[in-house]
Formats: structure tokens, sequence, C-alpha cells
């Protein structure tokens, strides 16, 4: 025995899949419906409509934006429709629901936008640990994305992972 120390991770065929590394956006935006209802509560549509109307859209050049009531009126769907009407001439994503439907949504096309092909008949391990507030769907987007081509996907880190799916012949 030569007592030379070796790393048989970072000697495998494993590919590690960080979610981490994704760059989230530092310019996102909210739009809370309720400062143009009356009262807070009620959408009344000539009112709504001409707050739209004289809104400066153009302020969401270039950013992301999620849309929502924090109150707990019932918002009319074409309300919703109206302002994503609105926005989508200047914002990068628009979305409709709180913070995080925003961040479940970027992550989807974020993942959606990546090259799988380098992960055919690959062991991959989507690492597990976090700094960020990944939500559990993209780990579900990633693992569907990855099924079909991977050869193994796990979750954890290469010294404990937990097997999630294994190709069989």
């Amino acid at each position: 025995m030569s007592g030379e120390i070796v790393n048989r991770v970072e000697k495998s065929a494993l590919v590690t899949i960080d979610l981490d590394e994704i760059n989230l956006p530092d310019n996102i935006f909210e739009i809370d419906i309720k400062k143009w209802l009356f009262e807070g509560l009620f959408l009344k549509e000539k009112d709504f409509r001409n707050s739209i109307k004289n809104h400066n859209w153009s302020a969401y050049t270039d950013v992301y934006v999620y849309v929502h009531c924090s109150s707990d009126a019932i918002i009319p769907t074409w309300a919703y429709m109206l302002i994503s009407t609105q926005l989508e001439n200047f914002t990068k994503l628009v979305t409709i629901g709180n913070e995080k439907k925003f961040f479940e949504k970027y992550f989807e096309d974020t993942i959606n936008s990546i090259d799988f092909s380098i992960y055919v008949d690959k062991s991959v391990i989507i690492k597990g640990c976090s700094d960020k507030k990944i939500p559990i769907s993209a780990y579900h987007i990633l693992t569907t994305k990855l099924k079909p081509l991977a050869k193994s996907i796990m979750f954890g880190e290469a010294c404990s992972a937990v097997p999630v799916f294994k190709k069989t012949s």
C-alpha cells in the first residue's frame, strides 16, 4: 500500500448540476393590484382601467415583475390580463402570483433553456445544499428533463448522494 490518498469522487464520471449556479435577477418588481382597488377591496372597472391607462409602464423596462393582490379581494381574470398586456412590452418576464410563484416560473424557464444533450448516459448528481431559496418544483423539472437521458440521477453530494433514478437496460 503506497499510502497515497485517492479522491475517487474526483476521478468518477459523475456530473454535478448545482441549481445554486443559476443567477437570480436583482431587478424584480412587485405590482400589487390592491393599490388600484376602491378602498383596497373592490375593483371598479372604470377607475381600474383609468389607473392602468395612466400608469408609467416604461418604468418596468428590462426588469422582472410579478403581479398579485395582497388583499382578499376577488379580482377578475381580465384585470390580470389587462396589466400583463401593458407589461409585456417592457419586461423580461411577467408572472401572476406572489414572489414564490415568480421564482418557480423563473427557474422553470431557466431549466428549460439548458442543453440537456450533455447528460446523455451520464450519472448525474443534483446538488442538494443551496444558499438560495430554490423552489422544490425546480428539482422536479430538472429530474423530468434528465430522466429520459441520464444513466442515473442522484440528489445530494457525491460523498452522500441519495439515488433517485437508475435507467434499466
